[in-house]
């Protein structure tokens, strides 16, 4: 591959790029009260948000109802073409539809607009054409502004695509946040994956046999439940139970001469970095980072509950 062919490659890349940009600043300036009212609408709705379109569109489509759904928004993909053919049936008078269609013209969409129409389902149109017959029989019309495809033939769905997919994703976000949308709930719609383990609490991921020596223990002693636990950390608890300090092995390098002379309280680190079980687990990796430490106590009223070492979430897939 000859360098000028390299650079007629990123010359069209950045050009497409570049184009699908513009789109993109046209999109967000056009935006008005109207998609307000897209909102609301779906808001308003007791059942889901059916998100339909065909082609390119209903791949757009497919991704805006699993966005949808995933953000605290009930919604599914009804393709149009099956629709026609008994899918009608899972639309119903508690629904919204979200249809999307670049000319506002593709034929399939025919059925579903009537059957909104016939039972007064409300229908939002995300088309280019204000006078399409999609927009006229919505009511509410997103509007998509006039921007030229980023292929050289103006043919292939490109910008257009991509507009309608920051379009979705604009009234997603918007439906999160008015619903006030928390990570604890996204959790529970992404339990697998890296997004799960992100989301897990600390309590699920922590161990429950901790540890642990009281203040006037012998070093001696100390370091063998330091050793036997596998944590490099041993926590020192008061007459109360609760968490008055940590040996690591720094402080075992500080106290190295005459340590098995010492207890535990005089070599421990006091008030040491801890975290609660219902903390995410993302917020302990964040603690460990910037203070450097590979294992936390898990402390809950005072009292340590659990430890997590930098492996537990290796394992699990946070970090």
């Amino acid at each position: 591959m000859t360098s000028s062919t390299t650079d007629d490659y990123l010359a069209t890349a950045r050009r497409v790029i570049a184009d699908e940009e513009t789109g993109l600043r046209l999109l967000a300036e056009g935006l008005n009260g109207t998609f307000a009212e897209a909102v609301e609408t779906i808001l308003r709705a007791r059942g889901r948000v059916i998100v339909s379109g065909m082609g390119k569109s209903g791949h757009i489509a497919r991704k805006i109802a699993a966005t949808l759904a995933s953000t605290g928004t009930p919604a599914q993909f009804v393709h149009p073409a099956e629709a026609s053919h008994g899918d009608l049936g899972m639309v119903t008078r508690d629904d919204v539809v979200l249809m999307l269609s670049n000319s506002g013209e593709t034929p399939e969409l025919a059925d579903l607009i009537a059957h909104t129409r016939r039972f007064r389902i409300p229908l939002i149109g995300v088309a280019s054409r204000p006078d399409s017959t999609l927009l006229r029989q919505s009511d509410v019309a997103l509007v998509l502004p006039k921007a030229p495809e980023a292929d050289s033939t103006g043919l292939v769905p490109t910008t257009s695509t991509t507009m309608t997919l920051a379009l979705g994703d604009a009234l997603a976000i918007a439906l999160m946040k008015h619903r006030q949308f928390t990570p604890e709930q996204f959790r529970t719609f992404h339990p697998g994956g890296k997004l799960g383990a992100r989301l897990s609490k600390v309590g699920d991921l922590m161990h429950r046999d901790v540890p642990l020596v009281g203040p006037d223990m012998p070093m001696s002693e100390a370091l063998l439940t330091m050793t036997q636990k596998g944590f490099g950390v041993v926590g020192v608890t008061d007459a109360a139970g609760h968490l008055a300090g940590i040996i690591t092995d720094g402080d075992l390098r500080r106290h190295m001469e005459g340590l098995l002379a010492h207890t535990a309280a005089e070599v421990m680190t006091a008030n040491p970095r801890t975290i609660g079980p219902d903390a995410l687990a993302e917020a302990a990796v964040a603690v460990m980072n910037e203070f450097k430490i590979t294992s936390l106590f898990v402390v809950q009223d005072g009292r340590p509950v659990g430890i997590i070492h930098i492996h537990d979430f290796l394992r699990a897939g946070v970090v």
